[in-house]
């Protein structure tokens, strides 16, 4: 686990940097802002559907060959950008295949790393390592993000995607060295052990298979909800924020890094905590969310930048906590064999939120204003909690009164 953690965070850093430049390279090409976003979501859409595909991949082949494989693909296609950089051959239409090939790949790299991590600890750990895998996340996010800056200063913008492409090969190079432990392995293959990790005997391994479960159980759905929600109409600080702080706070670049800065340490802090989760439940990722956004909603009213720096870091605090408890709940709550196919439905529902969200908040922005869309969507948030957490408690009730069916008398013969 300290080996994957390791390759993780190399990973993560060399991924920040190829974002950071892809973005750089966008609008020295074209000078557009629209194409840089563009760009992203282009990356984004291949999610929408083929995550499901994605997903089936990883239950169906073993796991550890998937997850190799779809990190060497992911290095090959920075060294073909590193060498159509560096030939000064790339174009935006290029670009943007080169984005799309990556976001496809990533359907079945996401699902196939994140299982392979669990795979490595025992059940009863399996939060305190997905705690780990959120606190590497944001880590890799600080360094590669520097290290961007650096890369392109000295060495050029095709050295940041060289580096990444290594860091992909690094963690390829990983997989095969580490070795789950036992009671994962029982989790994922057939109990005659063969080389092949199977579902269950006589299992679905379709597609429709892990759409139907999910369909069908109450608390992936709730967590879905929450879930998008949350992203919507919060999660998006780094466009809300920061119209509030160079806006009605009268603040400038500077003062945004210094919230940005404090929004990255409430979100390890926050890692650190999840880490000590045993027993996470939608409803603890519930009253986070509801805390979350009511914590957002007091940060629109913020009469100044020092109040909202002592706001910031409880409400990052509390995400970061609810997406651990979050991510552990979709990956322990579906047996061994659907865990691949719900990841990728969560992974199709997550895109949409990313297509959709940005559009949809900058709209409430235009109506409302920064002040007005931070705090229109903190109390909507914490609204749709409340309203599933009533929701619940009267089906829940309603059950529990309906009368039980008269029993049916045996039939039997006289002795």
């Amino acid at each position: 686990m300290r080996w994957w953690s390791f390759a993780n965070f190399v990973s993560n850093a060399g991924t920040w940097m190829q974002l950071t430049v892809q973005n750089l390279l966008v609008l020295q090409i074209t000078g557009s802002a629209a194409a840089t976003g563009l760009s992203l979501s282009v990356q984004a859409a291949p999610g929408l559907l083929m995550s499901l595909v994605g997903g089936a991949a990883v239950d169906r082949f073993p796991r550890k060959l998937t997850a190799a494989v779809s990190q060497a693909l992911l290095g090959a296609v920075a060294f073909t950008t590193v060498f159509l950089v560096a030939s000064d051959q790339l174009s935006v239409g290029v670009l943007m295949a080169l984005a799309a090939v990556t976001g496809l790949i990533a359907t079945v790299d996401g699902p196939a790393c994140a299982l392979l991590g669990n795979d490595l600890v025992r059940p009863e750990d399996v939060p305190s390592a997905i705690g780990v895998g959120s606190l590497v996340h944001n880590a890799g996010r600080l360094v590669g993000a520097a290290l961007a800056g650096i890369a392109v200063g000295f060495l050029g913008t095709a050295a940041a995607y060289a580096a990444n492409g290594v860091s992909f090969l690094f963690v390829a190079a990983v997989i095969p060295f580490l070795r789950p432990v036992a009671g994962a392995v029982s989790r994922t293959r057939p109990p005659s052990g063969g080389a092949e990790p199977a579902a269950a005997p006589g299992a679905d391994l379709t597609v429709r298979e892990g759409l139907r479960f999910f369909a069908r159980r109450p608390r992936l759905v709730g967590l879905a909800v929450i879930t998008g929600i949350s992203a919507v109409f919060g999660r998006n600080y780094g466009l809300t924020l920061a119209v509030l702080v160079t806006g009605p706070l009268a603040g400038g670049a500077g003062a945004f890094g210094t919230v940005s800065t404090v929004l990255a340490a409430g979100g390890i802090v926050g890692a650190v905590l999840g880490a000590r989760l045993r027993k996470p439940s939608v409803r603890l990722v519930g009253v986070l969310a509801a805390a979350g956004g009511l914590l957002q909603a007091a940060a629109g009213l913020s009469p100044s930048l020092a109040v909202l720096l002592v706001l910031v870091l409880p409400l990052a605090v509390a995400e970061s906590v609810s997406d651990t408890a979050g991510t552990t709940v979709l990956q322990t709550d579906p047996p061994a064999h659907l865990r691949g196919r719900v990841l990728g439905v969560w992974g199709s529902i997550r895109t949409v939120w990313s297509l959709a969200g940005p559009p949809a908040l900058g709209l409430l922005m235009e109506l409302a204003g920064a002040r007005g869309a931070l705090v229109a969507g903190g109390l909507a948030i914490a609204a749709v909690v409340l309203a599933g957490h009533v929701l619940r408690g009267r089906t829940v009730r309603a059950v529990a009164l309906r009368p039980d069916p008269q029993p049916v008398p045996a039939l039997g013969t006289a002795a």
